[in-house]
């Protein structure tokens, strides 16, 4: 099985924490879609043939794209794939895009999940962070969805920033806990470089982020999750038992997948492949009939590091025969690397698999990195 994944480069305008690509200029989006297409036949042999078990739109914001131009990039898929009946079609939505026309639209297209940017019920929160959408719409947006008979929702919050105290932190999870269901993406703010944040913070015009703030929220979401009934199955991605991502699960899992659009990324297991950042240049190679793409050959230490970065942020855990299929000798020298995160409480090592402990996953990135080959 594989997936594939559809950037979609446009925003209605620019989030200020957001440094993903996107322009908030959609003139060029008939040509845009229309070089998907291509590239999603010119990527065909990517994935040697593998029957496509998910599809997910993300970017970008791809709910500005109509049901009409959805369905078209689906039959082109269809086309060039084999694709599962049971496929998973993920649309990343905006609240201010799921007015009643637009459900009423998508429902008549195969998307069957939606991912729901939410980030906060708060409008001074939602005011500060730039998005397009109020937190009434951000109810509305879900229901209208439940209504129309769709079951596989997600919705994104963002925990650790300046305006969230652990009050509104609790109400927001509340809100979405009344609302029904079943599956949460949460994220700590991040301040990444080049964006209206880090640029905002520098100048002293908002006050930094947290560290001790965003590690008290993240435990407080662990303890919350649980008591739902939510399977803490990613860092980031909690669900309710049968309602796992299954497209972002097979990312950790290692499982191919294409990458169509600008900055979209690749992977089969033996190769990794981004595009160019750039939807003018993308447009350009396009027209030429050339994916522009970089290509890297991944080593045996690129195989084991990236394992390593995935499955230890799951549930399922790092898997010992699973490195020493990659290198021979592996799982020994793996062994006596995690022996200080098992000592301190950060990892177990049962049935030889390495799996973070609560305390362990406040410092998952940093364990992957001293794991690394």
């Amino acid at each position: 099985m594989a997936g594939i994944y559809i950037h979609i480069p446009f925003c209605k305008q620019a989030c200020h924490y957001c440094d993903f690509h996107f322009s908030t200029s959609q003139k060029n989006r008939g040509a845009i879609v229309q070089a998907l297409a291509q590239e999603v036949q010119l990527q065909k042999n990517y994935l040697d043939g593998a029957p496509i078990e998910t599809i997910y739109f993300g970017g970008g914001t791809p709910s500005v794209l109509d049901a009409n131009e959805i369905s078209f990039l689906l039959d082109t898929i269809a086309q060039n794939h084999e694709v599962s009946p049971k496929a998973e079609i993920t649309l990343e939505a905006n609240p201010d895009d799921l007015h009643p026309d637009k459900v009423s639209q998508l429902k008549q297209t195969a998307i069957n999940r939606f991912s729901i940017g939410i980030q906060s019920f708060f409008d001074e929160d939602l005011v500060w962070m730039n998005r397009a959408h109020r937190s009434a719409e951000a109810e509305t947006s879900i229901k209208r969805v439940q209504d129309a008979g769709f079951e596989n929702i997600t919705a994104d919050l963002i925990y650790g920033y300046p305006l969230l105290n652990m009050g509104k932190w609790q109400h927001n999870l509340d809100t979405l806990f009344s609302l029904n269901i079943p599956h949460l993406s949460a994220y700590s703010m991040t301040v990444e470089p080049r964006t209206a944040l880090a640029s905002q913070i520098k100048k002293k015009q908002t006050p930094p982020v947290s560290d001790q703030q965003s590690a008290e929220q993240f435990v407080y979401l662990m303890q919350r999750m649980q008591h739902e009934g939510f399977d803490h199955y990613e860092i980031s991605n909690f669900g309710k038992p049968g309602w796992h991502s299954q497209h972002n699960a097979n990312y950790w899992k290692g499982v191919p997948y294409v990458g169509i659009g600008p900055s979209a990324h690749s992977y089969n297991g033996k190769t990794r492949q981004w595009n160019v950042a750039n939807n003018a240049k993308y447009l350009t190679s396009l027209s030429e009939n050339h994916i522009p793409a970089e290509l890297e050959l991944l080593t045996t230490e690129n195989r084991l590091n990236e394992y390593i970065m995935t499955a230890i942020r799951t549930m399922w855990g790092l898997n010992l025969a699973r490195l020493e299929s990659i290198e021979k000798g592996a799982s020994i020298i793996m062994q006596k690397e995690a022996q200080q995160f098992i000592s301190n409480g950060w990892l177990t090592l049962q049935q030889q698999t390495l799996t973070l402990t609560p305390a362990g996953k406040l410092y998952a990135d940093h364990i992957a990195a001293q794991l690394f080959f």
